[in-house]
């Protein structure tokens, strides 16, 4: 296995306390948001699918298919799922699929989020550097939407917890 092709790995610092950072993770609803998944009413539960429509301009045919693996408050939350998987006539089911986890450390002035990304040397060859291209781009993205989405709901009312 080559780290460098089996694991994409990004981290911010965000300027929010641990607890509000991990109610936009763990939280399905707050996370689909952000994320770009219609997740309403749904909830993130270790062991349990949960799936939603993509919102991503061009991306809504696709639906968002991901089993939960584990959800330890305010320190781990992660899932896995089938990565850049978006031709709609291909079924992937059978495909490995990768892991994807959200670590949440305390730091000066807030909150560092780490998110890695693995699994990608057990993808089928023929597509496993596009999905490892894709998703790093992809998370590079989805780090600024989870920046902006904190600054905003920060101003906002908090959702009840579950």
């Amino acid at each position: 296995m080559n780290p460098a092709s089996d694991r994409i790995q990004r981290k911010i610092l965000l300027r929010t306390p641990r607890s509000q950072v991990w109610r936009v993770i763990a939280h399905a609803e707050a996370f689909g948001q952000w994320f770009g998944v219609a997740l309403e009413g749904k909830r993130f539960v270790a062991g349990e699918w949960t799936q939603g429509q993509i919102t991503y301009p061009g991306y809504e045919h696709l639906l968002w298919n991901v089993l939960v693996e584990r959800v330890e408050p305010e320190r781990v939350f992660s899932f896995r799922w089938h990565p850049y998987a978006v031709e709609p006539h291909i079924d992937y089911s059978q495909e490995p699929t990768t892991l994807v986890l959200f670590e949440l450390e305390d730091m000066d002035g807030g909150t560092l989020l780490k998110v890695t990304e693995s699994g990608f040397d057990h993808i089928p060859q023929e597509r496993r550097l596009k999905a490892f291209r894709m998703d790093s781009r992809g998370w590079d993205e989805q780090m600024n939407n989870i920046e902006e989405f904190l600054k905003i709901s920060h101003k906002a009312p908090q959702p009840q917890q579950e």
